[in-house]
């Protein structure tokens, strides 16, 4: 068996694990409502705060980050095609609608992740509240049987390198 196949197999296997635990328990509720915190009203509304605020750089870095990662996910999603563990791996339910249809990248997690780093780099204190968000954001995406743990990697991965080039790129 090659690595490749060992990989998928994995994912596939802590998916079911992650989806199957949250069914139909308090989890389920509670992971819903926070995988709706990482959609896109509530990062709008932090940056719109945070510029009223006066924090511009913090508020620019994220609408920047925002939007290049929103580029960036859509684009990555329409070239690997790569569909949701809901539609292509047995066993894992829905547990709440999907935003669209492919899985690769997780959009919920990239966002969560750069807009932490952001707020780490401009406002520390706000990355204490925001930094165990991003966690259970990331971590909602599998149990809701949405993304695969290998999507969420590379949503965070992606959401880190472009927090901090945006963080750098307005620091400057």
């Amino acid at each position: 068996m090659s690595a490749l196949i060992r990989f998928r197999e994995t994912d596939r296997r802590l998916t079911r694990r992650l989806n199957a635990f949250a069914r139909g328990s308090f989890w389920q509720s509670f992971f819903v409502a926070v995988s709706r915190l990482g959609d896109g009203p509530f990062w709008c509304t932090l940056i719109l705060v945070l510029a009223l605020a006066g924090e511009f750089r913090a508020a620019s870095a994220m609408a920047a980050s925002g939007l290049i990662g929103l580029a960036l996910y859509r684009a990555l999603k329409r070239r690997t095609r790569r569909p949701r563990p809901c539609a292509a791996c047995p066993g894992v339910i829905a547990l709440t609608a999907p935003l669209d249809e492919f899985s690769f990248p997780s959009g919920h997690t990239l966002h969560a992740v750069a807009f932490t780093v952001i707020a780490a780099a401009f406002i520390p204190w706000l990355a204490l509240v925001l930094a165990p968000l991003a966690l259970l954001i990331a971590l909602s995406r599998p149990l809701l049987g949405l993304h695969y743990p290998s999507d969420v990697l590379a949503g965070a991965a992606l959401g880190a390198t472009l927090g901090i080039l945006s963080s750098v790129l307005i620091a400057a």
